[in-house]
């Protein structure tokens, strides 16, 4: 190992130990922290990023990555050793641009934030959270300002381009405003099509009393078959389902129970499933490193998505196991066939929340708020405007107009936590998960395996093109050496138009 290399390897085991306390603080904040610790575990987060930024980015720091990036130190290191230094040197610029004092107070903001949108979204009440939310539009203008004063490449940059590159590496607004409008130009006939189709679909069966402590333990099996491996993870319960990552070896996901919404449940596990399987697949190597996570949040949602909306929802996966669901829920289901279940929970029906969302719609939804952060970012929206553009825009893409708050501009945690920039990920890996879907498909007898109940070889060809690699390899370049192309929407246009025809079109 190159000596230089070696003197930083103090700091980043150091730095990747106040990280995993820091998730650790967050998994307990969403899962099982009671309320009144909100405002103490603020400050320790605040006090733990302050001295995360001050273990990696540092003097001493600064100059060891500078040795190593001259060429003859260069040449000297592996593959994954430049990949870690690539990503250090990114993640210190970033942070040095941005003043330490601020950096703290922002921390402790977003912990704060995660509270007030809670009560506000409960209390359908969007103006006691709009200062909270003006705060960290403002910071985050602030800390983009300062990126693109500081940093090279950014210099020539939108404010929101240098937010979207801390998710999308790779991706800037020309790129997506292209792929949203070819989506929009696609898919509104479309789903105004399929709607109407759909019209006739029962899906009353979704709408009966479920017990919820049958489906907690149904889906905790479920999560199992599609490849949740309980000696690496747990599952647990919040408002809002997600997925952190402790390390390879400490995954953890979680889900929400609703009695008389199963559906809700089954395709959250899966979707959690899906992001956990990716961050667990990542070689040890690499773990515990800052190329030890998805590539992108992008790369990530493709995987979520992927198990969730292609595989989750088709006939061939569920075939061998929807009679374990009826014998769950004999009552509910016993007289509902595999194929009814299939149409209802395909079912296209625009609604008004993107996490119950249909395939043909959810991209539209993503696309409100993509529009919005851009608007916010660029100063050319107010947050007090939010409300209503939030409104309009959802009437004009999707027919459908919030009655209040926690069903509009509320309904997302996203925003609380800073992360303007993000949403953007979950189209990009929709389609992304449509690609790789036409590829395993030629490379394999993907239907047969789903058939079989054997998801084994689909996991092991994920993993070896994809989940072992962290941040090694952006998300074109995992694309390209998998499918042979890099990322285009033509696929996810394809699956959605064969998919949705054969299913309501055809019968």
């Amino acid at each position: 190992m190159n000596e230089i290399y070696k003197e930083l390897m103090p700091y980043l085991e150091k730095g990747m130990a106040y990280q995993t306390a820091l998730t650790l603080l967050e998994w307990d904040q969403e899962t099982l922290a009671p309320v009144q610790a909100e405002e103490y575990t603020s400050n320790i987060v605040g006090e733990l990023s302050d001295s995360y930024m001050q273990i990696l980015v540092n003097e001493d720091v600064k100059k060891k990555l500078e040795k190593l990036l001259r060429e003859r130190e260069w040449e000297t290191l592996s593959e994954k050793e430049q990949a870690n230094i690539t990503e250090w040197k990114k993640l210190f610029e970033q942070l040095e641009a941005i003043p330490q004092k601020e950096y703290k107070t922002y921390s402790t903001l977003v912990v704060r934030a995660g509270n007030i949108w809670s009560k506000a979204k409960e209390k359908n009440d969007f103006a006691s959270f709009a200062p909270t939310l003006q705060e960290i539009i403002s910071y985050k203008q602030k800390f983009a300002d300062y990126r693109r004063k500081n940093q090279k490449e950014n210099k020539k940059k939108e404010r929101y381009d240098i937010l979207l590159d801390d998710y999308e590496p790779g991706f800037n607004m020309e790129i997506l405003d292209a792929f949203f409008e070819k989506l929009k130009e696609e898919l509104v006939p479309f789903l105004k099509e399929i709607t109407e189709e759909c019209k006739t679909v029962d899906k009353s069966y979704n709408e009966k009393t479920y017990d919820v402590q049958k489906q907690r333990e149904f889906c905790k099996w479920l999560s199992g078959y599609v490849g949740f491996d309980f000696t690496k993870g747990v599952i647990g319960e919040s408002a809002h389902p997600f997925t952190t990552n402790l390390h390879n070896h400490d995954v953890r996901i979680s889900n929400h129970f609703y009695e008389n919404n199963l559906e809700s449940a089954i395709f959250s596990a899966i979707h959690e499933t899906g992001h956990a399987m990716y961050e667990m697949g990542i070689e040890d190597e690499i773990t515990l490193t800052l190329i030890g996570t998805g590539t992108s949040m992008g790369m990530h949602e493709s995987q979520s998505r992927f198990w969730e909306n292609v595989i989750g929802r088709s006939e061939v996966f569920w075939k061998p196991i929807y009679p374990k669901l009826q014998d769950t829920f004999p009552e509910q289901l016993g007289e509902v066939s595999l194929k009814q279940f299939i149409k209802g929970c395909n079912k296209i029906e625009p609604g008004l929340i993107r996490t119950d969302a249909d395939e043909l719609s959810y991209c539209l939804h993503i696309m409100v708020r993509y529009e919005l952060e851009k608007k916010l970012i660029s100063g050319k929206c107010k947050v007090k405007q939010l409300e209503e553009l939030w409104a309009d825009q959802y009437e004009e893409l999707l027919g459908v107009r919030p009655q209040n708050a926690a069903e509009g501009v509320l309904q997302d945690i996203h925003w609380a936590g800073g992360d303007l920039g993000y949403f953007p990920s979950y189209a990009i890996g929709t389609a992304v998960a449509a690609q790789i879907y036409y590829h395993l498909k030629e490379v394999m007898p993907l239907e047969q395996y789903l058939e079989e109940g054997n998801l084994t070889p689909i996991r092991d060809y994920l993993k070896e093109h994809i989940y072992q690699y962290g941040k090694r390899k952006s998300t074109n370049e995992i694309l390209k050496e998998m499918t042979g192309e890099e990322f285009t929407a033509d696929y996810y246009i394809k699956y959605l138009k064969e998919k949705y025809t054969k299913l309501y079109c055809e019968d």
